[in-house]
């Protein structure tokens, strides 16, 4: 009996029961948010290969299979799966297989069930394994780009320090951390890589995403503290130009959509008044709306993140950012701006905050000639105001 064509009739119905299962298993969260056509991926390729490898007139069709299962394995690293969601995907796939064509099956004769069994184990395995090695090759890839960029940031963070001694212990305490994790589990990575093969390589992924989330984090600490370090050398330049304020606003609510998803928060925007022909720096007015709303997410647990813009007069107009966080407490708020600010509470600092979002804030805010207001209280939220100028003056060169 040819089985092949059976699962060839029912691809699409296995895809689809494939797609919810991976949905329903609470074990792979990183599909959470994702659409039908980003979780299919390139699985219908590899229900085609298996296809042609159960015909019987037809040849196998391995070439097929690897460049699919290659595919999956790259997509799913950018779409920031681990190596045990990517398993837990083919364990339902395998599952799903079996229960869409077990009737087809129970005709066959005993030696087409052991065939039909055999060959799809087999494909399926293969699948698995070329997933992970592409997998893990992305991931490597990505640990090498960040070495990179770590080593170069780290050559401009020497001559900053060189050049401004301020803030040194603060900045060392900070960096200490992630770091030591960075070298110690790199250290680790390498020796056991050394040492094994090829196939002991995927055991090593959880040291590999420990590196990458702690690299991401020392990256992030050192892009903000060049940010102020640049604005306090006087580097930034304006670029100004005519500005329409709501769509850098939808840019913004686009770019940290998934950050509020995560945490089922509701981003709200009212640009019904928006600020017609505005001339300013379109790029640090974004950076100022990124940090503000980026800020009240990280400090939000529940219900939403409202933005408002409208005109006050002919020179000024104003942003508003809201949330519904867990709030400043008065002593703090007047220093929320300074550099490495601590508040008090445990609850108001969180292990990925640099401390320094706030800063860039008031620092660009001043340079486009604006003032920032502050309203807070804690347990109820915070309410950022921004007042910018309508119309900064262009320089000629």
């Amino acid at each position: 009996m040819d089985f092949s064509q059976v699962l060839a009739d029912q691809s699409d119905n296995i895809i689809a029961k494939w797609v919810i299962a991976v949905r329903q298993d609470k074990q792979i969260e990183s599909a959470d948010n994702l659409s039908f056509s980003a979780i299919k991926n390139h699985i219908p390729y590899i229900l085609k290969a298996l296809v042609t490898v159960l015909s019987i007139s037809d040849s196998n069709d391995f070439k097929s299979i690897v460049n699919a299962s290659w595919e999956h394995g790259l997509i799913r690293a950018s779409q920031g799966f681990n190596s045990e969601e990517i398993a837990r995907e083919y364990h339902q796939l395998r599952v799903v297989i079996y229960d869409v064509i077990e009737e087809d099956l129970l005709q066959g004769t005993s030696k087409d069930i052991i065939r039909a069994f055999r060959l799809i184990n087999t494909v399926l395995d293969e699948a698995i394994a070329q997933c992970f090695h592409s997998y893990v090759d992305e991931r490597l890839r990505e640990l090498a780009h960040l070495h990179n960029t770590l080593t170069l940031h780290n050559r401009e963070l020497t001559r900053l320090i060189n050049a401004n001694r301020d803030n040194l212990s603060l900045l060392t305490h900070d960096l200490k951390q992630p770091l030591t994790s960075i070298i110690g589990y790199s250290d680790l990575f390498l020796r056991q890589h050394r040492k094994s093969d090829k196939k002991e390589t995927y055991h090593n992924i959880e040291h590999i995403e420990r590196v990458l989330r702690n690299g991401r984090q020392l990256l992030r600490l050192i892009n903000d503290l060049l940010e102020v370090s640049r604005h306090e050398a006087g580097k930034i330049k304006l670029e100004l130009a005519a500005t329409d304020v709501c769509e850098i606003i939808s840019n913004v609510c686009e770019i940290l959509e998934p950050l509020a998803a995560e945490k089922e928060l509701v981003l709200v925007v009212n640009c019904q008044q928006e600020p017609q022909k505005i001339i300013t720096d379109a790029f640090q007015l974004q950076q100022i709306l990124i940090n503000i709303v980026s800020n009240a997410i990280r400090y939000t647990e529940s219900g939403s993140i409202k933005i408002t813009c409208h005109l006050l007069d002919d020179q000024k107009w104003e942003f508003i950012v809201s949330d519904t966080g867990i709030g400043i407490a008065p002593e703090n708020q007047k220093q929320i701006f300074e550099p490495y600010f601590r508040c008090a509470s445990e609850k108001s600092h969180l292990p990925d905050s640099s401390g320094l979002g706030l800063t860039i804030v008031s620092q660009l805010v001043k340079l486009l000639k604006g003032e920032i207001k502050l309203v807070s209280q804690v347990g109820v939220g915070s309410t950022f105001t921004v007042i910018l100028p309508s119309q900064m003056e262009i320089k000629e060169s």
